[in-house]
């Protein structure tokens, strides 16, 4: 019995791993193909880059209050805002003795913003121009930090509560999750801030930090994320129900 539950707790380690590791890796994969259509200027791409930057920029410029709606959502959803969640929740984690699974938020916090400006620095790609720009930006356009900021921090929210909710709880926190992502990436578009490409590339940068992170975690801590994990279930379980568990577990000692 033991050596099978052993075996089975392996077993869903490895799965965890791999899975990690090939989110990272596809992600990997998928952005280095962007980048080079990007760098290489291939036709397609720029003409589809192009068009949507066009058309979004004249109603944006013809249609000021739609355009003010728009601004506001992109700050509210920009990279402090979401590394500020990250930094909460990160400290809450900290005190409540989940250790192994602060140092992972703030992880994702740190290297998102390290390889975010990494990337932009060795891309260097230039941002939309126009005439009479509706909203402005500075720093070099590709990947989108705005879109690798909120894939990123929706992600980690997603993942926390995970495992405190039910089904539905969980349906419905992936879709506000991604309702967000893809807002804030969209807002980024439709300002004329960054080219479409610029907030997929910011999607893919942000799966290759999620899982690389992860990944490393798990082989430096085995075992470490889930423990915490149930930590964390245990710590903010109602009161009444923790002291219920405790007592028949308690009594079963006893016996």
């Amino acid at each position: 019995m033991h050596l099978t539950n052993s075996t089975t707790i392996v077993t869903a380690r490895h799965r965890s791993l791999l899975r990690d590791a090939a989110l990272a890796l596809g992600c990997a994969a998928l952005f280095g193909l962007l980048a080079s259509l990007v760098t290489g200027h291939w036709l397609p791409l720029t003409r589809f880059d192009q068009e949507w930057i066009g058309e979004l920029h004249l109603y944006a410029r013809d249609h000021r209050a739609w355009t003010a709606a728009v601004q506001t959502l992109s700050d509210i959803g920009g990279t402090v805002t979401m590394r500020t969640l990250l930094g909460i929740a990160a400290g809450w984690l900290w005190l409540i003795g989940a250790r192994v699974l602060a140092g992972w938020v703030a992880a994702q916090t740190l290297v998102g913003w390290g390889a975010q400006w990494a990337l932009k620095l060795a891309f260097d790609r230039g941002r939309p121009s126009f005439t009479d720009p509706v909203s402005h930006a500075g720093g070099p356009a590709f990947p989108s930090g705005h879109a690798m900021a909120s894939a990123i921090t929706c992600a980690v929210l997603v993942g926390l509560l995970w495992y405190r909710v039910h089904r539905r709880g969980r349906t419905a926190a992936c879709l506000v999750a991604a309702a967000t992502v893809l807002t804030i990436g969209w807002t980024r578009v439709a300002l004329g801030v960054h080219w479409p490409s610029d907030v997929l590339a910011g999607w893919l940068a942000a799966g290759m930090v999620l899982g690389s992170v992860t990944a490393a975690i798990q082989l430096w801590r085995p075992g470490a994320l889930a423990r915490d994990v149930r930590r964390v279930n245990w710590r903010t379980r109602p009161r009444v129900q923790r002291v219920i568990v405790s007592g028949g577990r308690t009594d079963e000692t006893v016996h």
